[in-house]
């Protein structure tokens, strides 16, 4: 027997999980995810052509529309109804300097001009970017299993742990997405280099979706209130997920320190402003919330 199971026990136990897999594999076929074609690019999609509204800042010909413009319609893991944590609309779109827009835009200019060297290298360590390094929810998959890891935690913790955080962040990226095309809103270097700066070069390459709220600070804000629900309030840890890359780790008291610090990473980056920054974390709380309100274990 496999580590002293009795071998009816382990037949049992395979063919349960075989068919909870079953289950949940047919289950996922209506959630609104199921197909995606052409790397999630629409082909056919109507742009919005008013003030304030997002429009393509790349020249890579597939990315002329947004990607997965129906992501928020998807059917959530943890949640009935996404809407219950749906943002507040983000500062009104304005060209008037002193505007609440225009100041925000003004503060990621100003940013990217005045870059520190650690500024840059937060920017760097949590851009994470598709194809190039483990993506956004693989960093912090990568933070989970390090702990884990580190703690020669057990299967059942590990399980755990894994199953709440990857629905939270399935989760996050739903509720983002649905916020994003909500709001369709410009990205700072549409902006910036329309009313401040035609010279503005931002530090980390503009995705090809509307700005508003940050998605790196929606799944991070779920991430962060997944694994301090896990693990507790000020777990310190280090964060090695890029050394093979050159990137040495960085150290944090918590997980919510990492959090903040990977959402003001964007603004750094010159690709989000501040409100979409601040509420996407608030908006990661929200749904990082349900996940770990999830029953796991008997």
């Amino acid at each position: 027997a496999a580590a002293g199971v009795a071998p009816d026990t382990l037949a049992r136990s395979e063919t349960y999980g075989r068919a909870l897999a079953d289950h949940i594999i047919a289950w996922s076929q209506d959630d609104g995810g199921a197909v995606v074609e052409n790397m999630g690019f629409p082909y056919e999609y109507q742009l919005t052509d008013a003030p304030g509204h997002w429009v393509p800042t790349s020249r890579v010909a597939q990315q002329q529309l947004p990607l997965l413009p129906d992501w928020g319609r998807n059917r959530p893991f943890a949640m009935q109804r996404m809407e219950v944590c749906d943002l507040p609309p983000p500062p009104a779109y304005s060209e008037e300097p002193g505007s609440a827009f225009h100041a925000e835009a003004l503060e990621v200019s100003t940013a990217r001009r005045d870059l520190t060297p650690e500024q840059t290298a937060i920017a760097r360590f949590w851009s994470d970017d598709p194809m190039l390094s483990p993506t956004p929810p693989g960093h912090w998959i990568s933070i989970a299993w390090q702990i884990l890891d580190r703690d020669d935690a057990g299967l059942a913790e590990s399980a755990d742990v894994m199953a709440r955080l990857g629905v939270g962040m399935a989760d996050a990226f739903i509720g983002c997405w649905r916020s994003k095309f909500a709001h369709d809103l410009v990205r700072p270097v549409t902006y910036i280099r329309k009313l401040i700066d035609p010279k503005f070069e931002p530090l980390l390459i503009t995705p090809p979706f509307p700005e508003y709220p940050s998605g790196h600070s929606t799944l991070s804000g779920a991430a962060a209130t997944v694994l301090t629900a896990s693990f507790g309030e000020g777990f310190g840890f280090e964060d090695a997920t890029h050394e093979d890359d050159g990137l040495p780790a960085r150290p944090f008291p918590s997980f919510w320190a990492a959090a903040e610090e990977a959402a003001i990473s964007r603004l750094y980056g010159g690709i989000h402003f501040r409100a979409a920054v601040e509420q996407g974390l608030e908006q990661g709380r929200c749904i990082g919330a349900h996940a770990t309100a999830l029953r796991t274990r008997r």
